[in-house]
């Protein structure tokens, strides 16, 4: 497969960083990378690195709609992408959005290239399925597209994640609504559509027909439901502790409609889960999906770190309703210690999570206000007893939606979509290691 021509320029891009306490800092000028498809709108991006191993995989539609994915790679960190490939070998099989692009991991393989994962969802005579496709040669060509097993049921299922254990094995976690299309489910899965409902009760009910499904892609077991009662439109997460060490994330639907964090863990590679736990219980209220999941990570020392966003009220506005971020951390997949709140301004959506190699948390996320969407990141610094002080750093300039970002040997990169519907392009900035 060729080499799609890869449309790139350099801009520099100047960050201002506020901490908790106020103070700025100015961080060195950056620069920011124009990855793209000429004649597409790209959108939809992805992230996943190992060591200097960058790679973004994200969708270029034409005018027509017709949509597929491009994979381009990094070999130094980020500082440099080659020209994009198509990942999917069947033209415009790709059914993306912002909160369920397609998800890329890389597998690594001692002194060679690692091989790439990519995951994605499709359209299907009965709903949606799960298709993966992989790179053995460094992101130059994939191979053919292949069926997630089990995800050719009926009904639509997505918002899915994949990642890489410590053995190298690759596993997926998703949303499914095979039972929502049951026959004597039609009702009820007409009056599910992101964002609408009829009252808490039908909201909580609808959901136990909505399950988190769980799969590891390189051994013959069938996927297994891990749970029902998910809220059905928001991103899942996956992350790795201990050799057969697994946890999941997502949003869960509770009773009275609250639609809150919860977290599974499994001992044994995936075979089995323990009971969902709640992260925190901010008894956020809605008729409807968010449309906005977590970020998970586990770091050298097993701990665990969650990000999320929810809506609070904010003291002292008579009620005035605020979309927030949140952190929490569990030193044993058990509890989570009491929430933090992220500083941010305006509306914050769409939080990600990398863990650095200096071992603070670095984050990404859009927000809103003034009649646009500036791309924000962050760093957070956990103490010894699990204390959280995060800066809040907006990208000076930077508009976008839907921001990822990943660890790299020099601190992380972060991209995002930034544009016109219809011109849009991903933008990709490395972030230096935070100075303490």
């Amino acid at each position: 497969m060729r080499p799609v021509k890869l449309a790139m320029t350099f801009v520099l891009a100047a960050a201002v960083g506020v901490g908790l306490n106020g103070a700025a800092r100015e961080p060195a000028a950056t620069a920011v990378q124009t990855l793209a498809v000429g004649g597409r709108a790209n959108a939809n991006v992805s992230l996943a690195s190992e060591g200097k191993t960058v790679v973004a995989t994200w969708s270029a539609a034409l005018p027509d709609g017709t949509t597929d994915l491009f994979a381009a790679v990094s070999r130094d960190g980020g500082a440099a992408f080659g020209a994009p490939v198509r990942v999917n070998q069947t033209p415009g099989a790709v059914r993306v959005n912002g909160e369920q692009p397609p998800r890329v991991t890389l597998v690594p393989r001692g002194t060679a290239v690692p091989a790439i994962v990519v995951i994605w969802t499709a359209r299907a005579a009965s709903g949606t399925v799960l298709l993966t496709a992989r790179s053995e040669d460094g992101g130059r060509t994939f191979g053919p597209s292949t069926l997630v097993p089990g995800t050719d049921a009926a009904g639509n299922r997505g918002w899915e994640a994949i990642g890489t254990d410590p053995a190298g094995g690759v596993h997926a976690v998703w949303l499914d609504h095979r039972r929502m299309a049951a026959p004597d489910a039609t009702k009820t899965a007409a009056t599910h559509r992101h964002g609408e409902g009829s009252s808490a009760g039908d909201g909580v009910a609808m959901a136990q027909l909505s399950d988190l499904y769980f799969d590891t892609l390189t051994d013959a077991a069938a996927p297994k439901a891990v749970t029902p009662g998910v809220c059905y439109c928001c991103k899942t997460a996956v992350a790795f502790g201990k050799p057969k060490q697994l946890f999941l994330a997502w949003r869960h639907v509770y009773p009275g409609n609250f639609r809150d964090m919860a977290f599974a863990a499994s001992s044994d590679g995936g075979r089995t889960f323990g009971s969902p736990v709640r992260v925190s219980q901010d008894n956020w209220m809605l008729e409807g999906c968010p449309d906005d999941g977590p970020a998970l990570k586990v770091d050298g020392r097993g701990r665990i770190h969650i990000a999320w966003p929810a809506v609070v009220a904010e003291k002292g506005t008579q009620g005035t309703q605020t979309k927030a971020l949140f952190y929490a951390m569990s030193s044993d997949g058990r509890a989570f210690q009491p929430r933090v709140r992220i500083p941010t301004e305006g509306q914050a959506n769409h939080p990600q999570l990398a863990l650095a190699s200096d071992g603070t948390l670095q984050l990404a996320w859009d927000e809103a206000g003034g009649g646009t969407r500036r791309i924000v990141t962050g760093s957070g610094v956990v103490d010894a007893t699990g204390h959280a002080t995060f800066t809040r750093t907006p990208l000076a300039g930077e508009t976008g939606v839907y921001p990822v970002i990943v660890a790299t040997p020099g601190g992380a990169l972060v991209a995002w979509t930034s544009g016109a519907p219809d011109s849009s392009v991903i933008r990709a900035r490395p972030m230096e290691h935070a100075r303490r």
